[in-house]
């Protein structure tokens, strides 16, 4: 009976304390806790019957582990995914010469570039305006039917396609901004047309306001189509999710 509310507590716990948005240092660990217990508690009545084993055995001990990790490979896909939003920002940051702008994150508890945190905190938005954090959770529940509560092989989790999740993660995020980082290497290259045509005039000592002024403006172009690209990452970022567990 302990079995049957402990070991889903250790999966949905793993998954939000190592989530994003839930796994930040703004919400308190007692936050996470008291929710993982909750959801344990409304699902577990739900869930296939575990097998009776003695908690302080070595079979306890590794569906312990097991869970964790299951909880923890989740809570990975969905940090790589937020890290999409973090390295567009920076991409962009210094094509702007913002790289040194930089602000104290309270939510991951370091330093980075503004152009990061703006678009951190929208895909945190977007993500909850569209129920990600539901379907997160609907996922996770789904898992105990695909991964029962027992001894399992790593084979059932479908992680050979998290070494590729980084390719992805970059070449999403290089998609994201290339329209700006193109438009910002032409006027880039613009003012060293200007500046050796007409050296007199010292052109660099006004390229760096206006590349930045440049950029603000290119940032405001395109965050019309950040809606799209979103839907489209989350989109896929669910499905990887899905194969993983599912």
């Amino acid at each position: 009976m302990i079995g049957q509310y402990l070991w889903p507590f250790f999966r949905i716990g793993a998954l939000f304390l190592a989530m994003p948005i839930i796994s930040s240092q703004v919400v308190a660990p007692r936050i996470r806790v008291i929710l993982a217990m909750a959801i344990t508690i409304i699902v577990a009545p739900m869930l296939p019957a575990v097998p009776a084993v003695e908690p302080l055995s070595g079979a306890a001990l590794l569906i312990t582990a097991q869970q964790l990790a299951v909880g923890l490979l989740m809570a990975m896909v969905l940090q790589i995914y937020f890290a999409i939003f973090t390295s567009a920002g920076q991409m962009l940051s210094l094509q702007m010469g913002l790289g040194m702008a930089v602000m104290f994150d309270p939510m991951n508890g370091a330093q980075i570039p503004v152009i990061s945190q703006v678009f951190q905190l929208l895909s945190f938005l977007m993500f909850l305006a569209v129920d990600g954090h539901l379907v997160v959770i609907s996922i996770v529940v789904e898992s105990f039917n695909t991964i029962p509560i027992a001894p399992f092989s790593v084979s059932q989790l479908d992680i050979h396609q998290m070494p590729a999740m980084g390719g992805w993660m970059f070449a999403s995020a290089l998609l994201m901004v290339l329209p700006a980082i193109v438009a910002l290497l032409i006027v880039t290259f613009t003012f060293g047309v200007m500046n050796r045509s007409a050296p007199q005039f010292n052109i660099f000592s006004l390229g760096f306001p206006l590349t930045m002024l440049a950029g603000i403006f290119i940032l405001m172009l395109i965050s019309s189509t950040l809606n799209g690209v979103f839907t489209r990452l989350t989109q896929t970022v669910l499905a990887i999710l899905r194969s993983l567990v599912l």
